[in-house]
């Protein structure tokens, strides 16, 4: 369970002790807005802010091993037509394309165009749970939320920390919170660890999905508790 630095912050803010708390996240990339949506909404964040090792590692890869994949992928081309020559004189031919594989490769391009949300909301940016997605960044450069409910109230946490321990983290805060009229929380007991997820749905039809549950058992207590 939760260890006693993230209780006692929940209870103080909270005001009362939780009914049950977990540490999730929006586990797929927010979609694209129309921009006339998000420059009214600010232009805030759709993405979390990367810890500054993630930059070094995206420069070392890109000025260092794309450059040695490609000059790898060279030679060996270069070897197969030298070595495609020296068999009759003729040069290698090209395979012919895989249609059967690049006409799956379209489909599954179509499937994932049919849904723009990718499955992370119910699409309206006008409703609840987008204007929530449009700010969701705008509350904290982490990615990590911490949801807790109590006997009357839906409420959602953010630290003020780009990196956070869930165990530990104390100086979180309320960013939003709903009264049980105004929204519930879907999601089943027993989803496999990892990658069980669960759905804030709000009163006027709208939903977002969040997942990366932390905290084994505050995840299981949760879910056990929603779902009954």
């Amino acid at each position: 369970m939760a260890k006693g630095k993230v209780r006692r912050r929940a209870r103080k803010i909270l005001g009362e002790e939780p009914v049950a708390l977990v540490w999730c996240e929006i586990h797929k990339p927010i979609p694209a807005p129309p921009k006339d949506v998000h420059r009214a909404a600010g232009k805030g964040r759709l993405k979390s802010r990367h810890h500054w090792l993630w930059y070094v590692g995206a420069v070392v890869f890109f000025f260092v091993v794309v450059p040695m994949i490609l000059l790898d992928g060279l030679g060996r081309r270069l070897d197969q037509r030298l070595s495609g020559r020296g068999r009759d004189g003729r040069t290698g031919q090209p395979s012919p394309p895989d249609t059967q594989r690049s006409g799956r490769g379209r489909s599954r391009g179509r499937d994932r165009g049919q849904d723009p949300t990718n499955g992370v909301f119910d699409g309206d940016w006008n409703l609840t749970a987008g204007r929530l997605l449009l700010r969701w960044y705008g509350y904290s450069p982490s990615p990590k939320r911490l949801v807790m409910l109590t006997r009357d109230r839906i409420c959602v946490a953010a630290s003020p920390r780009r990196r956070l321990s869930p165990t530990k983290a104390d100086d979180f805060r309320t960013v939003t919170e709903f009264t049980l009229d105004q929204a519930r929380i879907d999601g089943e007991a027993g989803q496999p660890r990892g990658y069980a997820t669960f759905r804030l749905a709000f009163a006027d039809g709208s939903w977002l999905e969040l997942g990366r549950l932390g905290e084994p058992e505050d995840a299981d207590h949760f879910l056990r508790t929603v779902s009954g």
